[in-house]
């Protein structure tokens, strides 16, 4: 079994692209030439240079020392922390912007949740000139403001969605049929392994540089090019899939995947997509999705903004319904505790969405010779307000 998507756009039964009739020029026009685009040697040449030179990759591969000796196995932590921005979600936005620069796009939109992809794209339109509209939650807008001012301090229009829960699911909506309204200059930005394809697979090809880094990381320091274990917190899950990539297709390397229980996972204040969610349709692809019997959507909850989303993306409904990804629900306290603990103990501070992934240490036990890489996939500043809160600090 593979765990890459097939032609048809498809994981497994999940994937596929359900999109209304008045989409599907754009989504077709993408679908047709995104292979062919980024396997253009000027592309590459481009996206590699940028990678390098603006973002700051390799990013480090860093063996948590005191950390590693808490839990008895060997933690390394991917830091894409240190990417420029904070977060992993500049890789995919200079991919995304290359692309819409081929296919001869003027104008980007964009959803956001915690921010961070809204100040990853914000930061490419900069860079290459282009406008920029992003649409985020009210709701983000407030627990998020820094990176709101950020966002707004890089040239870009920052739209309040004011419908639902006004968070990620919302603000997604609302760009989609900004999308519909523009289908000739405009390219949407998707942040995250979501949406039709081809979006989870072009997401996922341009996060797979952290694996693809990780692969010659592990080598110079353990000798080998595949680690034990590699976990990653999952709310659409770009950063996972970039980490999971190369890995896929190796059942020798355990893939790891961390959700948001947020108040527990049967207090409906929860955004476990694995243990909650049955099969349906969001945002033009078949996953796993909270709802109701009848269907509806029902509201995620987490401290984190960024995994409060009722679905995950196609590529990890499928590791989970395989059988091939193990996914662990985590719960506000237990992250927020983690993510206290990573900074007290390594002196690195965490975004709330990674204090998720760290905080399985505590009750999954790994073995002493375990190499266990935990994709360190943005850094706290952006939530620090909540830290403080949290902790009375």
């Amino acid at each position: 079994m593979s765990y890459q998507v097939n032609e048809k756009g498809y994981y497994g039964e999940f994937g596929g692209a359900y999109i209304p009739e008045m989409l599907y020029p754009n989504v077709e026009e993408l679908r047709s030439r995104y292979l062919e685009i980024m396997q253009e040697e000027s592309f590459q040449k481009e996206f590699k240079e940028l990678l390098k030179e603006y973002v700051g990759r390799p990013t480090p591969l860093y063996f948590a020392k005191r950390f590693s000796e808490k839990y008895g196995t060997k933690v390394y932590l991917k830091r894409e922390d240190l990417c420029h921005t904070g977060a992993h979600k500049v890789n995919n936005t200079i991919g995304q912007i290359l692309m819409a620069q081929k296919l001869g796009k003027k104008r980007i939109i964009a959803e956001t949740g915690a921010g961070q992809h809204g100040v990853a794209t914000a930061t490419v339109c900069a860079l290459m000139g282009m406008e920029c509209i992003v649409y985020m939650g009210e709701v983000d807008i407030e627990r998020q403001s820094p990176n709101v001012a950020r966002m707004k301090m890089l040239g870009a229009k920052v739209i309040p969605a004011k419908s639902g829960s006004r968070t990620l699911k919302d603000a997604t909506n609302e760009a989609i049929r900004d999308w519909i309204n523009n289908p000739v200059d405009t390219h949407y930005i998707i942040g995250s392994v979501v949406g039709p394809h081809p979006y989870p697979d072009m997401v996922a090809r341009f996060q797979a540089v952290i694996s693809e880094e990780m692969k010659v990381q592990l080598k110079e320091k353990e000798g080998k090019e595949d680690p034990d274990y590699v976990v990653a917190c999952v709310g659409g899950g770009s950063n996972a899939a970039g980490a999971y990539y190369h890995y896929l297709d190796k059942p020798e390397v355990g893939i790891i995947a961390v959700e948001a229980a947020g108040k527990g996972i049967d207090t409906g204040e929860s955004a476990a997509t694995s243990a909650l969610g049955k099969p349906g349709i969001i945002h033009g692809s078949k996953t796993l999705l909270m709802q109701t019997g009848d269907g509806q959507i029902t509201e995620p909850y987490s401290i984190s903004a960024g995994l409060d989303y009722p679905g995950v993306g196609p590529m990890h409904a499928h590791l989970f319904a395989s059988g091939r990804g193990e996914f662990i629900s985590v719960t506000d306290e237990n992250a927020m505790k983690a993510g206290l603990e990573l900074a007290k103990l390594e002196g690195i501070i965490p975004a709330i969405e990674t204090s998720h992934a760290l905080a399985i240490f505590e009750d999954r036990k790994f073995k002493k010779d375990d190499v266990v890489v935990v994709n360190l996939s943005g850094r706290g500043d952006k939530d620090l307000n909540t830290y403080i809160e949290y902790f009375n600090l």
